[in-house]
């Protein structure tokens, strides 16, 4: 039995001196075992450390894509540039302006005629043939009256009659209903393309029977040099010269309705609720120092802005016709400077520029 003692007491001393042995060669196992806790702040200060570099991280690539997105932006944002110059019109492209005269006006064709007399006063390329835009309505407005249709007769915009050439707008709805006289009215005072075309649609035998009368119409008053294809003036089809365009203002002032309607300085008209101011296209009618028999305005890219009138001028009546103006005053500019001239000039006097020039449409 003290055998077996001293056996089990020797076999503890080699595990006793076995652990010491293994404590001496592995310190480190036996801290990690005693202090388990430091090792768990430990492995949570690395994980917040990992954490917050993973949240930098991400914020880096949030703002380079930001920066990504912005620069893709930028570049498909429109680059802002400079105007676009306005559409030459055909005058410009004839080299019609080139053509300079004492009174420097601004429109590359001018006529100016004495109505009793028949004397040409100035004339400035005035067989060259343009687009003559919303002068067209004067010869709508001539066949209109003259075919004595009801003036009171209703007449409603339709799909129709809204502008498919220049995408125009108008604020005579599709739906609203007026009656011949107020859109003729509309028409001659305030160039309403839409009351034009109205006009025109509702014409005896509709609109190509219309636009036929138109050409016939011209054909007879020997306007020899014009051509319509609609009208409202909005196509650069409709071509005439500025000697056409005397003879027909001539015709036009000897209507007593197409005098009043077209030298109205407004009108207004009930639509639906709504009542709507409608202006004069031609400043000078309000103006005292004119006294204005006839007028009519247009403007299409292709015309540039164009005007005629009867007007009586230091005691002369007077027709006188701007086609192709260059700036939005400058036909009545124009007016101005040749009501000067003429208020001046001595008896006899005249100007003639210009030759003829055809531009092709």
């Amino acid at each position: 039995m003290h055998a077996r003692f001293r056996i089990a007491t020797r076999f503890s001393q080699v595990l006793a001196i076995a652990a010491l042995g293994l404590s001496l060669a592995f310190p480190g196992a036996q801290a990690a075992e005693r202090k388990p806790a430091a090792s768990k702040k430990q492995s949570q200060v690395v994980a917040k450390r990992a954490a917050v570099k993973s949240s930098a991280k991400a914020q880096r690539k949030a703002g380079s894509v930001k920066s990504t997105r912005m620069a893709a932006r930028s570049a498909k944002a429109p680059v802002r540039m400079a105007a676009e110059p306005a559409r030459l019109s055909f005058g410009q492209l004839a080299g019609l302006h080139s053509v300079s005269d004492p009174l420097d006006l601004k429109s590359s064709v001018a006529l100016v005629i004495d109505q009793d007399t028949k004397e040409v006063l100035l004339s400035k390329n005035d067989h060259a043939v343009l687009p003559i835009a919303s002068l067209t309505k004067l010869m709508t407005g001539l066949l209109v009256s003259e075919a004595r249709l009801p003036m009171d007769e209703p007449i409603t915009i339709t799909q129709d009659d809204v502008d498919t050439e220049k995408g125009s707008g108008s604020r005579l709805t599709v739906g609203t209903t007026l009656s011949r006289g107020e859109l003729l009215h509309l028409a001659l005072m305030s160039s309403e393309n839409r009351a034009a075309h109205a006009l025109g649609r509702t014409y005896p035998g509709g609109l190509t029977a219309f636009v036929q009368r138109m050409n016939a119409k011209a054909r007879l008053l020997g306007m020899t040099e014009s051509r319509f294809v609609e009208p409202t003036g909005l196509s650069s089809s409709n071509q005439s010269s500025a000697h056409d365009l005397a003879t027909l203002v001539n015709v036009a002032h000897g209507d007593s309705l197409l005098r009043e309607l077209s030298t109205s300085p407004g009108h207004e008209v009930t639509v639906g609720s709504r009542v709507l101011q409608y202006n004069n296209t031609n400043r000078l009618v309000k103006s005292p120092t004119w006294d204005i028999g006839l007028q009519k305005t247009g403007y299409i890219s292709e015309a540039g802005r164009c005007l005629v009138m009867q007007a009586e001028v230091a005691g002369r009546k007077l027709i006188m016709v701007f086609l192709d103006s260059a700036g939005k005053f400058s036909r009545l500019g124009d007016a101005e400077r040749v009501r000067s001239w003429v208020e001046k000039m001595h008896p006899g006097s005249s100007i003639s520029l210009g030759a003829a020039a055809t531009p092709r449409s």
